[in-house]
């Protein structure tokens, strides 16, 4: 499948990686990909520049983000929260219409610090958001509930399978989604519903980061047992 990753941070190589791995053409996309293979300096996170890692994985290219989305058939937000409307935006409703959309963003606002708040919760989403604006897109929010490395790989944790939400108002869609899901190796993908369920698994990421706080480590997980 050809797959446009937008956002070049530590998510979006995460994810990036894992699908040319599994064999998919993957296309990362950026506002200025120049400015972004320019860049020395490791990102505001501490990690190193996006240089670096394209290097390794000379199988993953680079492009704007109107030029990643026209070529994809799936397209993956890995963008900031607070920019992921604009990101789409300069993407081009044009090279978005009738595509999947897999959001793995999260509402985080900084504003005041860390821990971030949620600019937006109870009764609206980010994932609803994305769907209003873009009513062309077929949106399905998934993997914002884990750090990135257990996106793709949720055997890091050995303590057995863990939880994985979507959350989508396309049937076709979901499915498609749960394949890429479970072909990371995540085994209970649980549908919550619709898009506006995206409200619930945004609204978890003010108890992650306190679990984040009191076990000093973003390997963990969600499970739901039953």
């Amino acid at each position: 499948m050809k797959i446009a990753v937008l956002g070049t941070g530590m998510v979006g190589q995460a994810l990036a990686g894992r699908l040319a791995g599994l064999g998919h053409e993957v296309t990362v996309g950026t506002r200025d990909a120049a400015a972004t293979m320019a860049r020395t300096e490791p990102d505001g996170m501490g990690n190193p520049p996006y240089r670096d890692w394209a290097a390794a994985h000379p199988a993953v290219t680079l492009a704007p983000f109107a030029q990643a989305a026209a070529d994809a058939e799936l397209i993956v937000n890995a963008t900031s929260g607070d920019v992921s409307i604009a990101a789409l935006e300069a993407a081009g409703r044009d090279n978005l219409a009738g595509k999947i959309l897999l959001d793995i963003a999260n509402p985080l606002d900084f504003s005041q610090g860390f821990p971030p708040s949620l600019f937006v919760k109870d009764t609206d989403s980010l994932g609803e958001q994305i769907q209003a604006t873009f009513p062309e897109l077929k949106v399905v929010k998934s993997l914002n509930t884990m750090n990135a490395h257990l996106m793709v790989d949720p055997a890091q944790l050995a303590s057995g399978a863990h939880s994985v939400f979507v959350s989508g108002s396309d049937a076709e869609a979901k499915k498609t989604v749960t394949g890429l899901l479970e072909s990371f190796g995540h085994t209970d993908v649980i549908d919550l519903g619709d898009i506006s369920t995206a409200r619930s698994t945004e609204m978890l990421l003010p108890i992650w980061l306190r679990l984040y706080g009191a076990l000093g480590t973003p390997t963990f997980q969600f499970k739901i047992v039953r």
